[in-house]
């Protein structure tokens, strides 16, 4: 066995722990792929006769690789986008390694919350918390001191489990104010919107459904009433995960789910989200109105 037959056979050895690192920092299964293929070009051309851990040299080039990623799409952010965007390259098959990453999945409602974080918080919370790598060797690559980089941890975490509450459960009442809020944002009353908000609502959206034109984040029932009055014209009803929310599709399609998170009778979050990936682990059941 040559040595580059000898680097593939590692190599995919790590993959399922590498694309699960990926998926964890960037929340999109085709972006984790491409940000793993990037780490095995980077292994293929690099002199590798000193590295004594292979599987942790891996995982700090995804990091590296995956931050980076972070940076730009959170740089795109900022920028106008048109009306007309393209379609995203379908997939490939699943195969073992997406089995993996898929029943060791972190679940919608977290990655959306982590999709809030900055890149480093980010990159710092989910090396250290989700895959226990030590903060010295997560550092260099966030160019920061191991204390700096505690403390990059730290808030993440704090930011998560702030954003963790004890969500309404009964599905009929769920629905109910679901379908409450769907028919005021349709009809335009500003009152009605309000009316089944929590005053402190905090309203989120993934990177794909902010380039489909949604704010990234709007906080207060002024602000989110304000941002859905007149829309949602599209959006029906549906179990999503067995949870009662709604769903934006085209053409028979899921295009954007909205998750609700219904606290003492309100809606205290709304999550955007439209990244494939997501959407297709997903369970959608479209429900009657």
């Amino acid at each position: 066995m040559d040595t580059r037959d000898w680097l593939a056979e590692r190599f995919e050895e790590t993959r399922p722990h590498l694309r699960a690192v990926a998926y964890r920092m960037l929340g999109s299964l085709s972006d984790a792929d491409d940000a793993v293929q990037e780490a095995w070009l980077r292994l293929s051309r690099s002199d590798t006769s000193g590295v004594e851990n292979m599987a942790g040299w891996l995982t700090t080039i995804v990091a590296r690789v995956s931050l980076n990623m972070l940076q730009s799409r959170k740089a795109r952010r900022e920028e106008p986008v048109s009306a007309s965007l393209p379609e995203e390259a379908a997939s490939g098959a699943a195969g073992p390694e997406h089995e993996v990453v898929l029943a060791d999945s972190v679940g919608l409602a977290l990655l959306v919350v982590l999709d809030t974080l900055t890149p480093a918080e980010r990159l710092a919370f989910v090396l250290h918390d989700m895959f226990a790598v030590p903060f010295e060797e997560i550092a260099p690559i966030v160019e920061r001191s191991p204390v700096a980089t505690r403390k990059l941890a730290s808030r993440a975490r704090l930011r998560i489990q702030g954003a963790d509450t004890a969500p309404d459960t009964d599905l009929s009442r769920r629905r109910e104010i679901v379908g409450a809020f769907l028919a005021a944002s349709r009809n335009g009353d500003l009152e009605a919107l309000v009316a089944v908000l929590d005053p402190d609502v905090v309203l989120r959206a993934d990177h794909t459904a902010v380039r489909m034109g949604a704010a990234a984040e709007s906080r207060g029932a002024a602000a989110v009433a304000g941002f859905f009055s007149g829309r949602a014209q599209a959006a029906r009803e549906a179990l999503i995960n067995g949870v009662a929310g709604a769903v934006w599709a085209t053409n028979g399609q899921p295009r954007v789910v909205f998750s609700f998170t219904i606290t003492g009778g309100k809606i205290s979050a709304i999550d955007l989200i439209g990244d494939r990936g997501l959407l297709r682990q997903t369970d959608l059941v479209m429900l009657e109105s």
